[in-house]
């Protein structure tokens, strides 16, 4: 259904519910500044607040869950981009995008992999249980032992992995705090993980 100015109310809807998400960010009312000549704020504070709530997310992903057109988000992107309340990294082949001033380069590195289906069911599974092997992981996550070593391979060159002695986590308590703290956008079994995440967190008194 279209409302009278045209905009799809679906798309409003979605719009407005991560603006209200980014409400909460000091860089949003920024955005909500810079788009108020020209009626753009719920877009702009939109993606604000997705990338609150979805960190590392790429362009595309972007555009397709929040329902933009592909020019209008390179548009906003730029925008938040230009008054600093949003960075980008390049990932690759994508160019991913997070809050500014809010992760260090290991985390980024991080939150790409993570946004990975077979990257982050690997990262997560080790996180469960530091004894997984290769053979495990494969099991787990229904893939092929080649599709494991190769992306063993890229998390060790990233500097998320350690392959001296069995697989094991880099920063563990780093990666654990990413996945919990963004679950909700990281899939069912990062969820899961995030309900028991207590005895897998250590503290120094």
């Amino acid at each position: 259904m279209t409302s009278p100015d045209g905009v799809d109310d679906d798309k409003r809807a979605t719009l407005r519910r991560f603006a209200a998400l980014g409400a909460a960010s000091p860089l949003v009312g920024r955005a909500d500044a810079a788009a108020a000549d020209t009626g753009e704020s719920d877009a702009r504070d939109a993606i604000a607040g997705y990338l609150s709530t979805t960190p590392g997310a790429h362009f595309s992903k972007i555009r397709d869950d929040l329902r933009l057109g592909t020019g209008e988000t390179q548009h906003h992107l730029r925008r938040l981009e230009d008054i600093g309340a949003i960075e980008r990294y390049r990932d690759g082949d994508y160019k991913r995008f997070v809050t500014a001033g809010r992760f260090d380069d290991f985390e980024k590195r991080a939150l790409g992999y993570l946004r990975r289906e077979t990257p982050r069911g690997m990262l997560i599974e080790l996180l469960l249980n530091s004894e997984t092997t290769a053979g495990d992981l494969a099991v787990a996550l229904d893939v092929s032992a080649p599709t494991v070593s190769k992306y063993a391979g890229e998390l060790e060159e990233a500097g998320l992995l350690s392959r001296d002695d069995g697989y094991a986590v880099e920063r563990p308590e780093t990666v654990l705090v990413l996945v919990v703290r963004h679950a909700d956008s990281f899939g069912d079994r990062a969820q899961a993980l995030a309900r028991d995440a207590d005895q897998f967190l250590t503290y120094e008194g």
